[in-house]
């Protein structure tokens, strides 16, 4: 399977690089976030469709050791690297691409400009880290990015296009658009032959039929005329028959080529037998002392109210006995980039830790906050303890705050999804928690 470079630039854009830019440019976060989202396959594509550029690669091959990743908002803009690599790319398309953008985004021209110096700087200095990391030389950095022909458009978010940068698909992949045309013709010719041979053998087998009924018929003086009503009959089962096992036949072997990648898609049939249905989380009624809170069974409330009634907070000598026992939040999630809004459906978990500390107000916590492996760690550390300081200071507004006794950040410290996986499974690392303190 081809490595799809996307993957590995997203570690350099990620949430706190959304909120410092945001912060530069003085843009909502959503909108760099889903400026950045427009610009990445752009980006890729272009190098992709330049891949056998050598002024291309061999400003890839630069940028591995020019710093760019070091400092992406202040050293892109400027950087005669990018800014000759984007001409290269683009042309006199670069206008209607940051428009573009910007119009997608609702960011502004200036910032949908500075935004693609930076996610081109981002793009170029990690596929040239990769590439000095792999020992990989020119034609290895060329075949690379010939690989990632095949899934840009699909990479696009929903709104966007190559179309509607100016870049259509037919201009930049040529070699996509042919092997499409060539699938088509011959699933065509695939489909001719196919009825053109059910045609012949239904012939064949009506012209068999014919013949015997007809010597029977000549052997069997005075019985003729029940051929008369039985011969087409049969004549017309025949043809029936051999028509659907040809079409059977065609049907269960026809493989269509989607793209110039190795991506193929075969029409068989699907079935979902004894395939486990996934398990879907519900909330529940969950009693603290007489009052119903909603949350997972199992979940951050039944756990922490279990502990409480069970003594255990109470006979914990010490906070070293707490320190190891953390309860993740199951619906608290901060929106991205952001330490200060909160996903919709947030609230409510909130509300329900501002009930159980109210119900054993004895009990102390602490308030943690934690990102995946990706980004500046630096960074990570600042957004994760902004997020648990924005819980701490929440909890505080409702009355709670002589309970919360501390609210750190961890960054990725104890991350476990290593930095290359996808976005969905770093997800897990990126979360707040909260332990009973003393």
């Amino acid at each position: 399977m081809s490595l799809n470079v996307i993957d590995l630039i997203k570690g350099q854009l990620g949430p706190a690089l959304v909120s410092q830019a945001a912060s530069q440019f003085g843009e909502s976060e959503s909108g760099i976030s889903k400026a950045i989202g427009g610009l990445l396959p752009a980006v890729v594509g272009g190098l992709a469709n330049n891949a056998d550029n050598p002024g291309v690669v061999d400003a890839i091959t630069k940028a591995s050791s020019s710093g760019i990743l070091g400092n992406l908002l202040g050293d892109s803009s400027g950087n005669p690297i990018i800014t000759n690599l984007l001409s290269s790319l683009f042309g006199d398309k670069i206008g209607g691409l940051v428009n573009s953008i910007a119009s997608f985004s609702g960011i502004s021209n200036t910032s949908a400009g500075s935004l693609l110096n930076l996610v081109t700087g981002a793009t170029v200095g990690t596929v040239g880290k990769y590439a000095a990391d792999n020992n990989l030389g020119a034609s290895g950095i060329s075949s690379l990015l010939n690989d990632q022909k095949g899934i840009i458009s699909s990479l696009l978010p929903a709104g966007l296009s190559l179309a509607s940068f100016g870049l259509g698909a037919e201009n930049w992949f040529g070699q996509a658009k042919e092997t499409v045309s060539s699938v088509t013709s011959t699933a065509k010719d695939n489909l001719a032959e196919g009825v053109a041979t059910a045609r012949e053998n239904v012939t064949e087998g009506a012209r068999e039929v014919r013949e015997r009924f007809e010597n029977n018929n000549n052997n069997n003086q005075g019985g003729g005329s029940i051929w008369k009503w039985l011969l087409p009959l049969l004549l017309l089962i025949a043809a029936g028959y051999f028509l659907w096992k040809q079409c059977e036949k065609k049907q269960t072997t026809t493989t269509t080529t989607v793209s110039d990648s190795t991506a193929t898609k075969t029409d068989t049939a699907v079935t979902t037998s004894g395939t486990a249905a996934p398990v879907t989380k519900t909330d529940e009624n969950i009693d603290l002392n007489g009052v119903m809170l909603k949350g997972y069974k199992g979940g951050m409330e039944d756990q922490m109210i279990a502990f409480l009634k069970s003594g255990g907070y109470k006979n914990a000598a010490d906070d070293s006995a707490l320190k190891d026992k953390w309860y993740d939040f199951d619906h608290v999630n901060f929106k991205m980039g952001s330490s200060t809004e909160l996903e919709a459906g947030s609230q409510g978990q909130l509300d329900n830790l501002v009930a159980i500390l109210k119900a054993f107000p004895e009990a102390k916590v602490k308030i943690g906050g934690y990102t995946d492996k990706t980004g500046n760690e630096a960074n990570n550390v600042k957004l994760s303890k902004a997020r648990a300081e924005f819980i701490k200071a929440a909890l505080g507004k409702a009355g709670v705050g002589a309970q919360v006794i501390a609210a750190d950040g961890y960054g990725s410290q104890f991350a476990k999804v290593d930095a290359k996986a996808s976005d969905a499974e770093r997800a897990a690392d990126r979360k707040m928690a909260v332990r009973f303190a003393k």
